[in-house]
């Protein structure tokens, strides 16, 4: 399964969450999830916490 295709499922069954059990258990299924990734990530030894903080910063204010 290529990562497209996995990004589609993740958003069809977020959509799916949201539709049949409400906003707020979908935005907590998709939390838990990222949770999960990141734990799964710091495991594994591959978080690099700056190259994070530096896509979710804005564009004048990267440091290099």
């Amino acid at each position: 399964m290529s990562r497209q295709q996995f990004g589609y499922l993740v958003g069809f069954f977020a959509v799916a969450v949201w539709a049949v059990a409400g906003f707020c258990a979908a935005a907590g299924a998709v939390l838990a999830g990222v949770v999960g990734w990141l734990v799964v990530r710091t495991l594994d030894g591959e978080l690099d916490v700056a190259a994070i903080i530096d896509r979710v910063s804005p564009a004048g204010r990267r440091r290099r």
